[in-house]
């Protein structure tokens, strides 16, 4: 549990950092994200939990 926390805190400084330093770049971009179709978004989705697996694979090898 306490590696669980440590990831998922890891995760969350991460994608905060982009809204606390670019605040307006991130305004921009979710309103871009508010427009692609929902097929787009799903595949793009599926390609970053791929490529997660993938590092979490070669981290553990």
């Amino acid at each position: 549990m306490e590696f669980f926390l440590c990831v998922l805190g890891m995760v969350m400084i991460v994608e905060g950092l982009p809204y606390f330093a670019f605040p307006e770049k991130m305004k921009f971009w979710v309103q871009k994200i508010l427009e692609m179709p929902d097929s787009a978004l799903r595949k793009f989705g599926f390609v970053l939990m791929l490529i997660g697996l993938w590092m979490i694979y070669m981290g553990k090898g």
